[in-house]
């Protein structure tokens, strides 16, 4: 009898890991789904903002005829239901981004193709520097510097609006055009939002979506 109740007891040590794993058991948290630290979006919010970039990356030449005519004026804009309006570059903006403009940002298989950060805090896609004329704006701070609170400790819920111009709390914001790609999928409505200092385009702020993982130079305009 004691050898039958040792061999059941066996034979259960080695049937329960296997049972747990066809049920679905869950790895430890931050390490389920994309591998661990590499993980991305899904309510993370990263402790601290990118590094100032060292060097700028090799990018296909830029073919936009003058982005300096910008006046950082966004006009308002119609609800985007979550997918970017095909428009002209607008006046007081710096332009829309070309497809010849584009790099790759997919740096694990399963990542977003637009610039994320991971669960140990690695800002993917803001390396360009200061030189980058994409950001360039003639008229810097027009409608004074965000007030509100930045960081981890600060997570707000967007309110309305698209890409042009959309809210939190009483706060107006607009997505740099170049940067209206890497927000196709925000949900301008409810979205999860941290506002963070850019170390390399002052001007600019980055807004971190925390259900996709993934952020835009944003910039200020003014009280709602």
């Amino acid at each position: 009898m004691k050898i039958l109740i040792a061999s059941f007891a066996l034979l259960f040590a080695f049937a329960a890991p296997a049972f747990t794993q066809e049920r679905g058991g869950q790895a430890p948290r931050g390490e389920q789904q994309h591998g661990g630290s590499h993980d991305v979006g899904g309510g993370h919010v990263p402790a601290h903002g990118p590094p100032p970039a060292r060097s700028a990356p090799s990018r296909p030449e830029n073919r936009a005829q003058d982005n300096r005519s910008a006046d950082n004026r966004a006009p308002q804009g119609r609800p985007q239901e979550g997918r970017p309006q095909e428009s002209r570059p607008q006046e007081g903006r710096p332009q829309e981004a070309r497809p010849q403009d584009r790099r790759s940002f997919r740096d694990q298989p399963n990542h977003p193709e637009v610039p994320h950060v991971h669960h140990d805090d690695t800002w993917v896609g803001h390396d360009s520097g200061r030189g980058d004329e994409h950001y360039h704006i003639d008229h810097p701070w027009e409608h004074g510097r965000f007030p509100g609170g930045f960081g981890r400790e600060h997570e707000y819920h967007l309110g309305g609006g698209d890409r042009d111009r959309f809210w939190f709390n009483n706060f107006y914001f607009g997505v740099a055009p170049y940067d209206y790609d890497y927000v196709f999928d925000w949900y301008w409505n409810n979205d999860p939002i941290v506002i963070y200092e850019d170390p390399d385009h002052p001007v600019w702020y980055l807004a971190y979506n925390a259900r996709t993982g993934t952020y835009a130079h944003v910039t200020y305009l003014g009280p709602r």
